[in-house]
């Protein structure tokens, strides 16, 4: 066993060649290997699989043996400093390494198919690799400067993918946001670091904990400056995992291809920061206070990001929005020591959500033929609809993945996110509530996306392209209304030059914009009309997507576990014995089974209440609604009907306009920025240099008038010597007599 963990070294390592290669074959044999392009698939997926095998391999002898293996070698060695680099392997990399390399195999397969007509094949696979390689050296470093060598890796590398489509400047302007927002989080992180280093001596893990525990035990430690440097090492985890303030980068990271979004921004990066405190977390819970931070801002955040999901109409950014909040509920967990349910909700958030990452490119690629390759409308839910009988497998993989997200039982985020509510309970009933609340927000906004995007009728195509004319282009509010004849039409999607307005009280028709910013595409052969209707992916795409449903409906069932009159399969808990007893906590996951469901029937009803509503405003079966007369009385007027439509006119804003935190962040930090060196230029010109220039000028008359009195004539130099000495013996005596 000890001569197996003894290789784990070269799980890092084993999708780096992929990378070298293509980069040698680029240099040394071009044409060669563009030519050759779709071969490097095959080895991409080869290595990384082998690389999971390793870790299923490792996983299973640590759930037998329940042990924890670190091999160090030094690198750099004085009197008073010495640098080890090693791996650790423990529960905490294994869980890691397999989310890393089972999703990483499905979106490299998908990809192929996905990125197959991209120029930036070649490209998009060595930036690929190289953040496997990254992300994998990160989960099994055993120190603190190794964790932040990766760190650094995995954000260069989403920054090169963020931007992978670097013509589009949105796209440019992404990874720069991406890359500036996290350089606040790693500057953080790398003072963090630096000052634990200062306490304690040694960057290992093991040796940092006990020290420190020693020092607060004693006396011996500031807690004041100890609970900065935890704050510093937290900050860093906000920034990657996309926490409340430094979020606001995750939206934008949308705009690269979707397979990075399934990948980076789902299941591996902004989990990294998740897995940072878990792995700090025994350094966390001896310091005062900052436990009561982190779960701070992971109620912030899970809040903040299922607000802000409820109005998108970009069906990736609702996703983002919903990874934000469901990183929220980890974050929290993670903050009121709840350790297990936080890793047991990374694990069924990272498939459900890769599914659903997977899923939406998938619904992406069978749009394109419709209303183009533009991002903007391709992944616009609004131009989307029906299209249950065009795409039935990637909807069956879609609805099973909402499901999840919203918790519904059996499948894998029911266990996980009912596990994290009832820990909030014992910890605080006011984030408790929150939580409940927002798993409530979280059904209604994923059942919207679902039902925006499969349910009715395809908005953007129509058989009879003239029916048009006298009516709206559009007949569906984002509230799910269906406006009937002779009611007024407020709330519609009005489409003007700057794209779609969610708010204007004009009735929305068909004009030449509206022609020119839809493709229509139609043939006419003979007496018979065709077009082109959205399609079903190919099968390297839909083979990711039935994969990943397997793990969502059945990965849940490895942290089942009741008491003994019931049923026991918590593998989950015995994978995670080392860690629990290394951050002196128990594994605390025995519950009695009347207790959990009697807490999942709460939580179940507030889901289920959100899919109502949803299906409620967005349903096809909504229209029956509709036409009952107190919806039609609510309808036409009133004051309620103002009242209401005056809150949801705030919900909508606050959420469209991502709750005004870019435009604040646009207000007080770019533009005041911007103003402050502006006033420093100014002041450099015109004061600084003003100064010097003008020093210089003042001494270039007074020599140029000094070089005209100078004759030569000793008479007058005694002259004009006696002069000044008389005016300032005169200044003298006026003065001071």
């Amino acid at each position: 066993m000890e001569h197996t963990y003894q290789y784990a070294w070269i799980i890092p390592f084993l999708p780096l060649p992929v990378t070298t290669s293509i980069g040698f074959g680029l240099l040394l044999i071009p044409t060669a290997t563009k030519n050759l392009r779709r071969i490097w698939a095959f080895p991409s997926v080869l290595l990384l699989s082998i690389a999971m095998v390793f870790s299923i391999n490792l996983s299973i002898q640590q759930i037998n043996g329940s042990f924890i293996y670190q091999y160090l070698w030094s690198w750099t060695i004085n009197n008073d400093f010495s640098l080890e680099f090693g791996y650790l392997i423990d529960p905490l990399t294994s869980i890691m390494s397999i989310l890393i390399t089972t999703v990483g195999i499905m979106v490299l397969i998908y990809s192929d198919n996905y990125m197959s007509h991209d120029q930036g094949y070649l490209r998009f696979f060595v930036y690929m690799s190289f953040f496997n390689t990254s992300m994998l050296g990160l989960v099994t470093s055993s120190n603190l400067i190794q964790i932040y060598f990766f760190w650094e890796l995995v954000g260069m590398c989403s920054y090169l993918l963020i931007g992978f489509w670097f013509t589009r400047p949105i796209a440019a302007s992404a990874c720069q946001k991406a890359f500036v927002t996290n350089r606040v989080g790693d500057f953080g992180l790398l003072l963090g670091i630096l000052g634990f280093f200062w306490i304690t001596g040694s960057l290992e893990f093991r040796d940092l904990f006990k020290i420190v525990d020693n020092l607060i035990h004693n006396n011996g430690l500031n807690s004041l400056f100890a609970t900065l440097c935890a704050s510093l090492l937290f900050v860093g985890a906000v920034a990657k995992s996309a926490q409340f303030p430094l979020h606001v980068w995750l939206p934008d990271a949308m705009e690269g291809p979707t397979p990075i979004s399934a990948l980076i921004h789902a299941a591996t990066m902004v989990a990294a920061g998740i897995f940072l405190v878990a792995r700090l977390l025994p350094l966390f819970i001896s310091i005062p206070y900052i436990m009561n931070f982190i779960s701070l801002i992971g109620v912030i955040t899970l809040l903040l990001g299922a607000t802000l999901a409820l109005a998108q109409r970009d069906i990736k950014r609702s996703l983002a929005y919903s990874t934000m909040s469901q990183l929220g509920y980890m974050m929290l967990a993670l903050g009121i020591g709840s350790y297990r349910a936080a890793l047991f909700h990374l694990i069924t958030h990272a498939y459900s959500k890769a599914l659903l990452f997977l899923g939406s490119g998938s619904i992406i690629h069978s749009m394109e033929p419709i209303v183009g390759y533009s991002p903007d409308k391709s992944q616009n839910m609004v131009l989307m609809g029906g299209l249950t009988k065009y795409v039935p497998i990637t909807r069956t993989t879609f609805l099973l993945g909402t499901l999840s997200l919203c918790g519904i039982p059996p499948l894998a985020c029911f266990w996980s996110k009912d596990e994290i509510i009832s820990d909030s309970w014992l910890y605080s009933p006011i984030f408790a509530i929150i939580a409940c609340f927002t798993a409530g927000l979280t059904a209604f906004y994923m059942f919207r996306v679902y039902l925006l995007t499969f349910d009715g009728h395809l908005r953007v195509h129509f058989q009879n392209y003239s029916s048009t004319k006298n009516g709206s282009f559009y007949s569906i509010s984002l509230w799910g209304k269906r406006i009937p004849e002779g009611v007024s039409r407020d709330f519609l999607l009005s489409t003007t030059n700057n794209g779609v307005s969610f708010f204007s009280k004009n009735t929305s028709r068909i004009n030449d914009n509206v022609k020119n910013r839809i493709r229509y595409f139609s043939t006419y052969f003979g007496n018979k009309y065709t077009s082109i209707y959205p399609h079903e992916s190919g099968n390297t795409m839909l083979f990711p997507l039935l994969v990943l449903v397997l793990f969502t409906l059945f990965v849940g069932s490895i942290g089942i576990h009741f008491d003994q009159e019931a049923i026991d399969l918590d593998i989950l808990s015995k994978w995670l014995t080392p860690s629990t007893n290394l951050f002196h906590q128990s594994s605390n996951s025995s519950v009695n089974s009347y207790e959990f469901f009697t807490n999942a029937i709460s939580s179940v009803s507030i889901a289920i209440l959100g899919l109502f509503i949803a299906y409620i405003l967005y349903g096809s079966a909504y229209s029956f609604f509709h036409n009952l007369d107190l919806i039609n009385s609510f309808v036409k007027g009133g004051t309620k009907r103002s009242l209401l439509d005056q809150i949801k006119k705030v919900v909508y804003n606050w959420s469209y306009n991502r709750g005004y935190i870019d435009i604040f962040y646009t207000s007080v930090f770019t533009m005041g920025i911007r103003g402050l060196t502006e006033l420093t230029d100014f002041f450099d010109k015109r004061i600084i240099d003003g100064i010097t220039n003008g020093i210089g000028v003042a001494s270039f008359f007074i020599g140029e008038g000094i070089k005209y009195m100078g004759g030569g004539r000793i008479s007058s130099y005694l002259f004009f010597y006696l002069s000044y000495v008389s005016i300032f013996l005169l200044i003298f005596l006026f003065y001071f007599y």
